[in-house]
């Protein structure tokens, strides 16, 4: 059973303060797009991945850490102007809104945001994970009327294990193999250290190698007070020196010339999308290890009961099949069609697929 739903709001209605537009979703009243894919005047942007979080807005309400990626993959002048939220924060965005950020769990700064206009909430979630993470605030359930879901994972073929099983999995083949090096693919932002956080976790005290394309980012985290242990960037070193070690990459590296500098390497990927067989062997993964930054669909379902909201907008992923649950729970319930939205993990694998066609 959910929880009881939100108490009804007065005569305010969704479509009057949230409504579709070409460049995403858009608060109306406030003229506030959130997650816009298009530069727009004022934006609020719920995490620091680039399907997310653009450049070229005229002012960006963030949290400090999304403000602070932006930054470094951006550059100082991303936007016209930046204004920093914390979690929980109030703001009165104009026309009687306010809005404040809500801890997401998805990566470093992840946020989803609650909208207040004459006693009706909504909330839009960007992206979210409800397994914990040793690198980024959990996931907060936040009550209200109206709930907008991502659905990357929206399938009921996507139950992720416990990322700590797949990090044993991998330390138990780094044991079996001690002369090869493990190359691990996975997203720069977030997941990347996710694992350095989980492997941590479960021990392992070498250095961990990485890629030159999560450097700056990895640094990033650890300026914001995520410890990660001693991380290292590969340098000049030889052959031999990356014997039994664990490097992190882009998994668009894992065919490319680039590993050929490693001894017999393992590949592995870091992925929800490694729960399809298939997709690995696609790519020539070797181990898969099933770890997503996404909801399940197991999650996906409780955290739409944990919200009490009566009414859902399904968005970017398996939208239909999330939709015909929550009609089945007795919802109002439809899906959004916005486009311009990926999944983060997809992208690069089917990246590493492009690459390596003739």
């Amino acid at each position: 059973m959910g929880m009881a739903p939100y108490p009804a709001a007065s005569m305010a209605r969704s479509e009057d303060l949230l409504c579709r537009t070409s460049k995403g979703l858009c608060c109306r009243p406030a003229g506030v797009h959130i997650d816009p894919t298009r530069p727009v005047e004022r934006a609020l942007i719920t995490h620091g991945h680039s399907d997310h979080a653009r450049a070229g807005h005229g002012r960006v309400l963030a949290t400090p850490e999304t403000l602070a990626i932006m930054t470094a993959r951006y550059g100082e002048n991303f936007a016209g102007a930046v204004q920093p939220l914390e979690y929980g924060e109030v703001i009165d965005l104009g026309s009687g809104v306010q809005a404040s950020l809500h801890p997401a769990g998805h990566v470093l700064g992840s946020a989803h945001v609650l909208l207040e206009w004459h006693g009706f909430r909504a909330v839009v979630s960007g992206d979210y994970k409800r397994e914990r993470d040793p690198t980024c605030t959990a996931f907060t359930p936040v009550r209200c009327n109206l709930f907008v879901t991502e659905a990357t994972f929206g399938l009921p073929v996507f139950r992720h294990p416990p990322a700590e099983q797949e990090i044993a999995t991998l330390l138990d083949s780094v044991a079996l193999f001690p002369e090869r090096a493990h190359l691990v693919g996975a997203y720069a932002l977030g997941k990347a250290q996710r694992l350095m956080g989980l492997l941590r976790e479960a021990g392992y005290e070498a250095p961990i190698f990485v890629h030159g394309a999560m450097l700056a980012l990895t640094e990033l985290y650890q300026a914001h007070g995520v410890e990660l242990g001693d991380i290292q960037p590969l340098g000049t070193r030889s052959r031999k020196d990356f014997a039994g070690a664990i490097v992190i990459c882009p998994p668009s590296a894992l065919r490319d010339l680039w590993a050929r500098k490693f001894p017999d390497p393992v590949t592995a990927a870091a992925s929800g999308w490694m729960r399809v067989r298939a997709r690995a062997r696609q790519i020539g993964v070797e181990l898969p290890l099933v770890i997503s930054d996404h909801a399940d669909w197991t999650d996906l379902g409780s955290t739409i009961l944990e919200t009490g909201a009566e009414e859902v907008w399904v968005t970017h992923g398996a939208e239909e099949a999330l939709v015909h649950w929550c009609i089945a729970q007795g919802l109002d319930a439809q899906p959004l069609h916005l486009v311009g939205y990926g999944d983060e993990e997809g992208i690069e694998a089917l990246e590493t697929v492009d690459e390596a066609s003739p």
